[in-house]
């Protein structure tokens, strides 16, 4: 789910937090307490209600997306057990189901071929989770990562779920102040948006020069010197120097660094793995930098990282 690495995820981050914030804000103006009903965790939802139902609260917490239909007897075993699963999590997901038949377009804009299929949709980002019948356990695996993607990556923390709360009541929180940073991060956004890479790179530094532990701006840190590192570069020319030139320590960042920017996180890694297998001194110190740099565009916590950690470790020692 972490795969795709551009700023457009960092920016959706900050929006996303910062419409949740608008949310709750309008929400303790209007005197609402914030809860919903467990029955608010599972709902219906069509083409005409999509944009409002799942996109707009996809900012503030994210939304599993069960396609099915009423002749599919797959989705007769799937969906009870993602309904549960709604309701066992408490909020910390919302579940939208579309009934195929009735909304077709949506099931072209999807590309689903068949049905069950799960998706979820994160700060207005889709993201693809299964297919067909899954297990409990799949599926509570699946929502895990969801769920942690959700907050680490966008801040949605989840919905305040209160079981004496009437349905269709509150759907926010009340007002959270605003973090002592958010005003640099703000700067960041701007910078972005005007397409300002050493702009949005220099705003980051500002946060963390007064909160070196900020994920958020380290995060958006990493991604906008990455792409500062390839804007202008001829892609074609990059991957012949690193055909080419097998042993050239710089042509093989440069070709990671493109790599990542594609998705191509594996191939990124183990790229720049092999480098440091092939090189010694400060070379191999040169390549061993940039990919701890690659690790934090992608995430800590991603599996992807986890495993080039482990095969880092057995090429230096």
């Amino acid at each position: 789910m972490s795969g795709v690495v551009d700023l457009a995820a960092v920016k959706a981050a900050q929006e996303a937090k910062a419409k949740a914030e608008q949310a709750r804000a309008q929400a303790a103006r209007e005197g609402g307490t914030g809860a919903i009903s467990p029955a608010d965790l599972v709902i219906d939802v069509d083409e005409a209600g999509f944009e409002r139902d799942v996109l707009q609260r996809s900012a503030e917490v994210p939304v599993v997306i069960d396609f099915w239909a009423e002749w599919c007897e797959p989705c007769k075993q799937l969906s009870p057990v993602l309904e549960r699963l709604a309701v066992e999590y408490n909020g910390r997901f919302l579940l939208a189901k579309i009934d195929v038949d009735a909304n077709q377009m949506l099931m072209q804009q999807f590309g689903i071929q068949g049905i069950p299929a799960v998706f979820a949709v994160v700060a207005g980002q889709a993201l693809p989770l299964f297919q067909g019948a899954a297990g409990e356990a799949q599926i509570r695996q699946t929502l895990d990562q969801l769920v942690q993607v959700g907050e680490q990556r966008f801040g949605l923390t989840g919905l305040t779920v209160d079981p004496e709360a009437e349905p269709g009541g509150a759907q926010a929180a009340p007002e959270r102040p605003a973090g002592p940073h958010d005003g640099l991060l703000e700067a960041a956004v701007q910078a972005l948006d005007s397409g300002d890479l050493s702009g949005t790179v220099q705003a980051y530094k500002n946060v963390l020069n007064e909160d070196p532990a900020n994920e958020e701006a380290k995060l958006g840190l990493a991604q906008a010197e990455l792409l500062q590192r390839v804007q202008g570069v001829d892609p074609q020319q990059v991957r012949r120097d690193a055909a080419d030139k097998p042993a050239d320590v710089q042509a093989q960042i440069a070709a990671a660094d493109l790599d990542l920017v594609g998705g191509h996180v594996e191939d990124a890694f183990g790229r720049l793995i092999e480098t440091v297998q092939r090189t010694v001194g400060d070379d191999r110190d040169t390549v061993r930098v940039r990919l701890l740099e690659l690790f934090e565009v992608v995430g800590p916590d991603d599996p992807r990282v986890i495993a080039a950690r482990r095969a880092l470790a057995r090429a230096l020692f």
